[in-house]
This record gives C-alpha cells, structure tokens and sequence, in this order.
C-alpha cells in the first residue's frame, strides 16, 4: 500500500549568509584532499561551523568568534578577500540564472562596505513581496526601521510596542489585540521579521532592512523625518569630555547646562541601574533586592548605553528636585549566557559592543553571568566562551565572569564600594603621600617622614624658596631622618625631589 501524501506548503531554505567564504573553504577542502593533506579536515570542521552562523560576516577575523577558527584560517580569508576586492569582484558571487531588480540595487545603509557578501532575498522575500500601501505589513516594516536607525534605541519592538505605536501612527491597520495579528505572521513566514527571546522581541532581518530603508524612500521618509540625526563619518570619534554635568535618561535636545564642578565633601557615588534590569522576569527583581540586602546606593532610570553606570551625585544641591550628577569613568554591560546567545544571533552584541565603545566613557566591564545548564543554549559553549575572549582581548573590554545573580550583586556592591574609597573626600597630606611615592627610590616610610617635615606640597615648596642657592635646595632634604633606624634622606634622593619640585623646564 502506498504511503500517504502529505500536503502542506514547504518552508523555503535560509539563503547562505556568507557564500563566499563558504565557497573558499571548500575549495580549500578539495584542494587538500586531492592532495591528501590532513588539512582537509580542518576546513571541513570549519566549513560545518560557518553554515550554522546565522549571521553576515564582514572579515575573516570576524570568524574568529566561530568554532575551529584559528588565527592562521582567519589570515587565509582575509588575505583572499583582500585580493577578491583588488581584482574587482563584487561583494557577493552573481546567483545562478536572471536576477530580479532588488537584487541588483544597493545593498542595505546598514551593512559595512567591507561586508564580503549581500544579503539576497529568498523565495518570496524582498525582491518579489511589496506590501500594499496602508497596509499593515509595511506599518510593521516602517516601524521596525525607525527603532533600528534610532541611536537611543535597541533595534528591536515587542509586541506590545508594535502595537502600541501602530495604533498611534497607523490606527486603520491597526488589530484589536495583539494576540493575532495576520501581518506579523506574515513578515515572519516571509522571513523579513526574526522573533528572539521571551517575551518576544521582533527586529528586521537583512531582507527586511533593504525592503524596509525602500519602502521609506519609496514615502519620501528621511533621517529627518522619523526625527533621528544622520551618523558622523566613520573614524571622526565625537569629542566626550571625561567627566560631564549630565542627567541620564535625559532626552538629547534638551538645553545644555553649566559646567558641574563638585568639591570632596559635596557628593555621593550613586550606581544608576537601567530600567530594563528591572523588568521582565522574576531574576530582574531579584537583582534590586540583592543590591537592598548589600545596602548599595542606586536607583533605577533609563538608561541609552550599558546597564550600570555610576554618578557623583550632589548632595546639597541648589534644586532638591534635579541634584547635579557627573558621570564616572565607569560602565558594566551585563549579560547572563541565553541572553548573550541571542544577542550573537540576531546582531545586538556587536552592536552594544561598538555603542560601549564610543560612549567616552574609558573602563567598560562585560559582565556574564551563569545562567543553566551550558547544553540548553542555542550555541555552543565554545563559540560563547570565543565571543566573550574576542571581547577582552580584541575590543578591550574588562571581563568579569559570575556563577549568579547574587555573585553579580556582589560585584557590583564591591565596584560601588570601591568607587566611593576612590573618590571619597581625601585630604592634602594623603594625597602628598601618593604623589611622593610615584618618585622612584621614595619608600611610605620615606614619604611619611617627608610629610612629616612638611605636610603639604605648599609648605615644602615656600622652603625651597627660602633657600638662598640652587645647591641648598638640593640638600634641603638630605638630613630628614627616615624609618625604624632613623637613617638620613640622604644627598641623591633629595637632589631628585629638588628637581622635581623646584625646575620650571621640562625633567630630562
């Protein structure tokens, strides 16, 4: 008896993100073994590890973060797609057979021009699909475009988000609820929509964003339109001052304030904590009673970049209402192991990385977190634990691993607590200390007997004035009695701390 037909509509195949290097690393594969080189079967782990990247990869050295990717195969990619580029190939190889129009258009604003491929539309994606004007679809579309172009934003919508601006912006189309919603489900089976996470998170996907940044242009919507700035010119860095008078959350057209200077004495280190730690599941929760059970000094507020950061805060501040706030040279970005998974998958982690990166801020900590069984997760412990060293090592980013929310509250108190000993009120005698023993040769007991003698920087350099000739202020110090044994400062070291107090030219 013959066996059942099964009807139903075949689900078509994801196109290959990265079909050149794919094409590389089996040419590579053959090459070694028809010459029988056991290297053949290191590009065929390595080929088997990039078909399962998701993702668009802009260099070799990108791959590193994938498994069976060395340091030697990541040079062979780049240099063969130095000489791709420098023979005039294009980014991606030409498909087999005619090529629709969106296919040969621009590829999306979005991607690098060093990208070694170009997202091209599936069966049924950008290059055939054009939603109805006033439709529901190209609303969804339009509005996930302007999240990802925002700066401020997360490049991603939930539902309730959709929604909600849907029915603000486009009440026609739209739905009663959120619970069915016949457009999204059509964006997602036409993959120009990915959903990540629960809840759910929807963001655009390469064919999405190139279908969405020409609906745009089709309307007229510029950068100006959706009330967003164009981006500087890559390599120009924005100039962020070290420590700025800033009120975070604060919208990005509001008017500048003066110039904050506090004094010891007139702060408190206050650790700020982004709203979104503090929603969602029970875990976020469970962090602000951690930092409560610690006695930690924060408070919950939105923030655009990171998810911890610290402030001197003012605490007699001319408006209780609005206190005084810099900002410390500090911020940790947190991420537990499924949470860092999906950011791989769907873009947010080099995104987040590179937005970190240009915050001026200059001592960022990555912050990952143990969450599970490393076998549940959507990727391999491997390419994770590749992906948190490319971003110590590669981005310079302070790495610090914890087993638990609780052993990351405990960090963050200890970071807090340090923070506080750091910029507490210190008085001049202390800060005469540290700076004598940065003198080569100049011991704490040293110092201490130095300070002793004279207690501040003022009352040591009003003695070198009263002396009458350049060779005693040389010897001004040799005589101070140092130690347990109470033995002199001696010629050679106060000859150095002469030259150092009382020259007015650059130290030779």
């Amino acid at each position: 008896m013959a066996a059942p037909v099964r009807l139903g509509r075949k689900r078509p195949l994801p196109v290959c993100p990265n079909p050149l290097f794919v094409r590389w690393l089996t040419e590579w594969r053959d090459e070694a073994a028809s010459r029988g080189r056991r290297t053949q079967f290191v590009f065929q782990k390595a080929l088997r590890s990039l078909r399962r990247y998701p993702l668009p990869l802009r260099s070799g050295k990108e791959a590193k973060i994938l498994l069976h990717f060395g340091d030697g195969l990541c040079r062979m990619l780049d240099q063969r797609l130095q000489q791709h580029r420098s023979s005039g190939g294009d980014h991606a190889p030409a498909s087999s057979g005619a090529k629709s129009p969106a296919q040969e258009g621009p590829p999306a604003e979005v991607q690098d021009s060093s990208m070694p491929v170009q997202a091209q539309p599936k069966a049924g994606g950008s290059g055939s699909y054009w939603p109805a004007r006033h439709s529901g679809a190209r609303a969804v579309l339009l509005l996930l475009y302007r999240e990802h172009l925002n700066p401020s934003g997360h490049s991603f919508l939930t539902k309730e988000e959709l929604l909600q601006r849907c029915t603000q912006e486009a009440p026609g189309v739209a739905p009663g609820s959120a619970r069915s919603w016949p457009a999204l489900r059509s964006l997602l089976h036409r993959n120009m929509v990915f959903r990540t996470q629960q809840p759910a998170r929807y963001s655009l996907t390469p064919q999405g964003l190139e279908l969405a940044r020409k609906l745009a242009e089709s309307e007229g919507l510029s950068l100006l339109n959706v009330g967003i700035e164009p981006e500087e010119p890559p390599g120009e860095e924005p100039e962020v001052p070290r420590s700025f008078s800033a009120e975070l959350g604060a919208s990005e057209g509001s008017v500048q304030q003066p110039q904050l200077e506090l004094r010891p004495g007139e702060y408190r280190v206050l650790l700020c904590v982004d709203v979104g730690e503090t929603k969602g599941a029970g875990h976020r929760s469970e962090l602000i009673r951690q930092l409560q059970r610690l006695h930690v000094t924060h408070t919950v507020r939105k923030l655009h970049v990171g998810d911890f950061v610290w402030v001197a805060q003012e605490t007699r501040p001319r408006d209780p209402a609005r206190p005084g706030e810099l900002v410390l040279d500090h911020i940790v970005e947190r991420k537990r192991l499924d949470d860092l998974c999906s950011s791989i998958i769907d873009g947010r982690f080099r995104e987040q990385k590179f937005r970190l990166k240009r915050c001026g801020l200059g001592r960022r900590v990555y912050l990952v977190e143990q969450h599970g069984s490393v076998h549940n997760l959507s990727l391999p412990e491997s390419t994770l634990l590749q992906a948190v060293t490319n971003t110590q090592v590669i981005d310079g980013f302070f790495v610090k691993r914890t087993a638990d929310i609780k052993e990351s509250a405990a960090y963050l108190a200890l970071l807090t607590r340090g923070l506080e000993r750091l910029y507490q009120a210190q008085s001049v005698r202390e800060v005469f200390v540290r700076q004598l023993v940065q003198v080569r040769g100049v011991s704490g007991e040293k110092a201490a007997a130095l300070v002793d003698r004279y207690s501040t920087p003022a009352s040591l350099l009003a003695a070198y004035d009263a002396c009458a000739t350049p060779k005693e202020q040389e010897m001004l110090l040799s005589t101070i009695k140092c130690g347990r044994l109470q033995r002199n400062l001696g010629p050679a070291l106060s000859r150095t701390l002469a030259q150092l107090y009382c020259s007015y030219s650059p130290l030779t």
